[in-house]
């Protein structure tokens, strides 16, 4: 270990440079530094949860990496500056941080793989949705291929070849949840369309209520909802690697009241990589500057002809 710090400081330095990178560990949290893989519950994480992870290492160079799996964190950490690094203690950091992002995709498969097992379990025992559910009738859609478990909407998570990865539940008043350790990169929730045949037509968009507006605007058409603008662009690249001759659109939110316009954004980068074309929904004149996407509009025009 350092000479210069003691196992406390090393600890104390490493709690200090997860707090930083957004990622505090909860009270409760005892660091093994033991250069394994171990998780922890990140500070605003409900109780219970351990979607944190890190590897700390005290001999030599003290050193260790850390992340999370909810937030798609994954980052390293040196008590030394590289250019105080020996060239033995860089190859040696080299070694270790390899050796832990092994560990980490290890441990990540195996969650994504638990919960596809819950995944199909709950799919299989839930039941078409309600055409009369709340959030239904508040968006003005129908359900499509949703299920419900109680009251919450159910909706499945696929890969590009229709593998069941994930969950999303909707409850009644909107408040969506991703069922936890679900993959979610690449995945996305068909919303209606192809039936196994060749997709002339595949409209990606954000949310499940947007595609739902889609797909009943456009019934012949593959409707694919990314769940986010993050997932965007990967589920966009995967449909044009599945269907190269299909014609892609992707249908973006226009966040026109958030600095950046981070739909309109992910919407043009997920284009650009995939070959695409780009829809934004064309606001009339009068329409409310909150609204973002397809379904926002539609369900303000259906309001504005009672």
């Amino acid at each position: 270990m350092s000479q210069q710090y003691s196992t406390g400081d090393i600890v104390d330095r490493f709690r200090q440079v997860l707090s930083d990178a957004g990622l505090p560990a909860a009270p409760e949290t005892n660091f093994i530094c033991d250069g394994e893989l171990h998780r922890f519950r990140v500070e605003s994480d409900k109780k219970g949860s351990r979607n944190g992870w890190y590897v700390l290492h005290l001999d030599g160079v003290p050193a260790g990496a850390f992340g999370s799996w909810r937030a798609g964190i994954a980052e390293s950490w040196c008590s030394k500056g590289q250019d105080q690094l020996t060239e033995a203690e860089r190859r040696q950091l080299r070694e270790r941080m390899e050796k832990a992002k092994t560990a980490r995709q290890s441990q990540l498969k195996q969650r994504h793989a638990n919960a596809a097992h819950r995944a199909r379990k709950l799919w299989k025992s839930a039941k078409p949705a309600a055409p009369d559910h709340p959030y239904l009738v508040k968006k003005q859609v129908q359900p499509f291929r949703a299920r419900q478990i109680g009251p919450a909407l159910v909706l499945d998570i696929r890969d590009i070849y229709g593998g069941l990865s994930s969950l999303q539940f909707i409850q009644p008043d909107g408040t969506k949840k991703l069922l936890s350790g679900g993959a979610k990169q690449e995945r996305f929730i068909p919303v209606t369309g192809a039936s196994g045949r060749e997709p002339e037509t595949v409209l990606v968009c954000e949310g499940w209520a947007t595609g739902a507006t889609l797909a009943a605007s456009m019934p012949d058409a593959l409707v694919l909802a990314a769940i986010d603008a993050g997932n965007l662009p990967a589920v966009a690249v995967a449909t044009r690697q599945r269907w190269p001759a299909c014609d892609l659109i992707v249908c973006g939110d226009d966040d026109r009241k958030t600095e950046g316009n981070p739909g309109a954004a992910a919407a043009s980068k997920a284009a650009e990589l995939s070959a695409a074309r780009v829809a934004l929904p064309e606001w009339p004149e009068g329409c409310p500057v909150h609204l973002s996407d397809f379904n926002d509009l539609a369900t303000w025009l259906n309001e504005v002809k009672q």
